[in-house]
């Protein structure tokens, strides 16, 4: 029942919120990314989703096209995700699943990993509070299968307290 109905109805509830409450500071933010890093404010691309259909992620530019260090803030604080609320209320995200991977890298799963995409792909996910970009492919493909198969309210309550640890710990984030 969870998976199937309430999931969906809390990353409903919870995106609209959060994008109504933080809506100043999204406005402050697009107004910095075009004022420090010019057009366009949002990075867009493609990645898979639920059942593989590609769906058109969005986050806040963080880069030049001289690849500075203009976004390492928004980046370092993870602000940049915060245009992802929208992919989550659209339906393309949820809150809690295996991070989107790229396109260029469907060919590659085999049978098991593949189970990734029979549910939304997340914001945050119990491969990124398991050692974040420290896990190596294998394992952290292990991960999102093993969440996957566990899916439940509790192990998304987990995957939430691990992420509002690792975000304010900061130790496992790779530079």
């Amino acid at each position: 029942m969870y998976a199937k109905y309430m999931k969906r109805l809390l990353d409903i509830l919870l995106s609209l919120t959060i994008l109504v409450v933080l809506s100043p500071l999204l406005l402050v933010l697009c107004i910095l990314v075009r004022s420090k890093l010019g057009s366009p404010i949002f990075f867009k691309q493609e990645r898979p989703g639920l059942h593989e259909k590609i769906f058109t992620m969005y986050k806040f530019r963080t880069m030049t096209d001289k690849r500075d260090a203009e976004g390492k803030l928004l980046r370092a604080t993870s602000l940049d995700e915060l245009p992802e609320f929208f992919n989550i209320l659209k339906g393309d995200m949820s809150f809690i699943g295996p991070r989107p991977l790229l396109v260029s890298y469907l060919p590659y799963y085999t049978e098991t990993e593949a189970l990734r995409h029979t549910v939304r792909p997340g914001l945050t996910g119990l491969a990124q509070v398991s050692g974040r970009n420290f896990l190596d492919w294998d394992r952290r493909l292990a991960k999102d299968v093993e969440y996957v198969k566990g899916l439940s309210f509790q192990m998304d309550l987990k995957v939430l307290f691990l992420t509002v640890k690792v975000v304010f710990d900061r130790s496992d984030v790779a530079e």
